[in-house]
């Protein structure tokens, strides 16, 4: 029987969406109880391996959970078992918390500056130990934290039983000095420290030596650097590079190259300040190094343009080796072009081989290939698009939503109002599109859409996946909350696991 043809072979089935699932919860908000400002979460980190995770808060504190289903917890036996991979629900636990960063004052500039967390990022592990690079608005710092033994000691020779039972038994004296067996004396000559801890008159019988009963391990955060005075104006982003040596801070008009173990010097690799401040037409709005080559990064803009730079070109790298932005049809700008055109958060594929960027009114998936323009576009808040003006007016337009990709690059995710998170699908022929809430119930306000279109995405082809165009609603016809956003995100670097950020609370899902 001859072989089919590639055109009379069956398509294969387009995947199916993703059943979200509560997992856990982190300081949940009771009814009426109100959200102090120190506590709400400003950001959300994974590890490398997806063992660990980091958030940080406005408060300045730094909080750190473990994983503890991993399946290197389960015994041999157990594995055995197995001879299929079960799905095993991801569970956390509090591991521990410090505080990052104090409020501080300039004197110079007569500026407060703020102990608020604005990016986590961790480091290479080594020797078990944890190490973490955390930011506010002007100062880094390098924290390791370790596990430490903490000992406790008992079977001393002092009763205090009996100090208890003798009262002021020991202080009685006699006129003569005489020595007795095991260093006792029928005077109280000496100086004690502790009077209330009594020497019996006759001494001891035996001296015990004390005894370690019991060693527990404590995590202990020890800040190992601090990384200051190199910026101007606010910290918006810090990234790790692939190396594990060095990383680099940006701020609105400059990005820094540190070496992790030199505090004292950076290096400047990118500056847009204009000599005239008169001729500033856009910032640096977030920076990411390559996961796998340590001499490229991507830097994204205001003007809604992603810069790729290769350090190997210059040491000031002043010009950009690839460009990626889109161009607005002729005759659509409008006053609010520029504003939700404004690059708020990038993210690199694991591959390396894709950008994804977040800007206020969409998602976009860029191929490091092609700079012609994205290969797919998200909207997230086209709904939103008739309300701009109200927006602008309550500063809601300039909110910075994040935005992350699943490990095996297939579906990616950001925010949205009124505690809303969006998660697309974006393979060839994934038409997924769900919005999911941060509560114990995720898909409570998900309806039933049967008009989601079916377009592929791929290297060579652009599509668009809309979220709805009710103006007043999200795509399933849920009114927004602005007071209510929720704003950082992160994948498991490896599962489909979520984390997000709704106020103080930090809500974990599983698929």
């Amino acid at each position: 029987m001859d072989p089919k043809s590639p055109d009379d072979r069956p398509e294969a089935a387009a995947p199916q969406p993703l059943e979200w699932r509560f997992a856990q919860v982190f300081g949940e908000r009771g009814a009426g109880e109100d959200v102090q400002e120190v506590d709400i979460i400003s950001a959300i980190e994974f590890d490398k391996s997806g063992d660990h995770l980091a958030t940080g808060d406005r408060g300045g504190r730094v909080v750190l959970f473990e994983r503890t289903d991993a399946r290197g917890n389960a015994s041999r036996t157990e594995l055995e078992r197995q001879d299929y991979s079960v799905p095993r629900h991801p569970e956390f636990r509090y591991k521990t918390e410090f505080q990052s960063h104090e409020p501080e004052f300039d004197y110079l500039k007569s500026l407060e500056i703020e102990e608020k967390i604005n990016k986590i990022k961790w480091g290479q592990t080594a020797n078990n130990a944890l190490f973490i690079l955390s930011t506010n608005d002007k100062t880094i710092k390098y924290w390791k934290v370790q596990d430490k033994k903490v000992k406790r000691i008992s079977v001393m020779n002092l009763d205090t039983s009996q100090s208890a039972d003798n009262g002021t038994t020991s202080s009685s004296s006699t006129s003569s000095s005489r020595g007795l067996p095991n260093g006792g004396s029928s005077e109280k000559s000496y100086n004690c420290a502790n009077n209330d801890l009594p020497f019996p008159p006759g001494g001891y019988a035996s001296l015990r030596l004390p005894v370690v009963t019991g060693q527990e391990l404590n995590p202990v955060a020890r800040c190992r650097r601090v990384y200051a005075h190199a910026h101007d104006y606010h910290i918006n982003s810090i990234s790790n590079n692939s190396d594990g040596e060095t990383f680099i801070s940006a701020d609105d008009l400059r990005i820094n190259l540190w070496n992790l173990e030199i505090n004292s010097q950076s290096f400047n690799i990118v500056d847009v300040k204009p000599a005239n401040m008169e001729d500033l037409t856009e910032v640096i709005t977030c920076a990411e190094f390559h996961p796998t080559h340590c001499n490229t990064l991507a830097y994204s803009s205001s003007k809604g343009a992603i810069r790729l730079i290769d350090l190997r070109q210059s040491a000031l790298c002043d010009n950009h080796s690839k460009l990626f932005e889109e161009h607005e049809a002729p005759g659509s700008k409008s006053f609010f072009t520029e504003i939700i055109a404004s690059v708020s958060d990038i993210k690199f594929a694991r591959d390396g081989r894709h950008i994804l960027s977040r800007d206020y009114m969409t998602l976009k998936l860029w191929d490091l290939n092609m700079d012609s323009g994205p290969v797919a576009t998200f909207q997230v808040h086209e709904h939103l698009r008739p309300k701009l003006c109200d927006l602008y007016e309550n500063d809601s337009i300039f909110d910075k939503f994040e935005c992350c990709l699943s490990g095996d690059g297939h579906r990616l995710a950001t925010g949205s109002y009124s505690n809303l998170f969006r998660v697309f699908g974006c393979t060839s022929g994934n038409t997924e599109a769900t919005t999911l809430e941060a509560s114990r119930n995720p898909m409570r306000r998900q309806v039933a859409n049967p008009t989601r279109p079916t377009r592929t995405l791929t290297s060579l082809t652009r599509a668009v996946r809309r979220g709805g165009e009710n103006a007043g609603a999200d795509g399933n016809g849920n009114s927004n909350d602005f007071s209510t956003k929720l704003l950082h995100l992160a994948w498991h670097p490896t599962e489909n696991s979520i984390a997000c950020a709704a106020g103080n609370s930090l809500y974990m899902y599983y698929a």
